[in-house]
């Protein structure tokens, strides 16, 4: 056995039970707190979450066992991680749980918002599209893709300019945006929405943070800024 298949299947058995978990019990949760097994949103966008999940965590098991062992390290377990990220990021983590504890209330069981529009839902639905594209494709293209805001000088980091880096310079904050955005809208949440809309801002906050870090401590960072103006959203921002 090589060391690279020694090392992802190292990988597999310490990932395994979170990948099983999310496959199975995520779209159990998500339609039981709606109350309505036969909801049909509720359950693409279950089974949407549950393949870009899969689809990423298998791509990195099989592909980038090193990107997965980053990622998979606690909040302060590095360094020299920001401090100001590791309040941040706790904070983003709650405010995840609670967006997907939100919907599934407010759409499906209580039904505290209004009734979308069937042609406001089919826009929410078509957003996911690009969102899986940008997250796995933003995967595939940086092994740097850290979810702490760090250099990650021990694994000799660089400046990623290509694939989805040459059209946006956060390519996986536009998926999450666009997931966090459409995601409500097809299953008819305000709340969630709402939710999102602070998401957003946080990453917005975490963007401008993130960038200082990189600009003042990465090579080449400030030569691609001027190379690819957009931080998230082409010709907007």
């Amino acid at each position: 056995m090589d060391k690279n298949t020694a090392s992802s299947k190292s990988t597999f058995m310490k990932a395994g039970p979170s990948f099983i978990v999310t496959a199975v019990i995520f779209p159990l949760v998500f339609l039981g707190l709606g109350g309505n097994r036969r909801w049909t949103a509720g359950w693409f966008f279950a089974l949407w979450f549950d393949a870009m999940v899969l689809f990423s965590m298998g791509y990195m098991i099989l592909k980038d066992p090193a990107l997965l062992a980053e990622r998979s390290k606690a909040v302060g377990a590095a360094d020299n991680q920001k401090k100001w990220d590791q309040y941040l990021l706790l904070g983003v983590y709650a405010l995840a749980i609670l967006w997907f504890v939100i919907m599934p209330l407010d759409a499906e069981r209580f039904h505290w918002s209004p009734p979308f529009p069937l042609w406001i839902k089919i826009i929410g639905a078509l957003a996911l599209i690009p969102a899986y594209y940008f997250i796995e494709k933003a995967t595939m293209d940086n092994t740097f893709l850290s979810t702490r805001v760090r250099i990650q000088s021990e694994r000799k980091q660089q400046v990623i300019t290509t694939g989805t880096y040459a059209f946006v310079r956060h390519p996986l904050y536009l998926g999450c945006f666009l997931m966090m955005m459409g995601a409500p809208l097809m299953l008819g949440s305000v709340y969630g929405l709402l939710l999102s809309s602070i998401g957003t801002v946080a990453i917005c906050f975490r963007i401008v943070g993130e960038e200082k870090m990189l600009s003042e401590e990465l090579e080449g960072y400030e030569e691609y800024k001027k190379k690819v103006k957009y931080r998230m959203i082409p010709y907007i921002w």
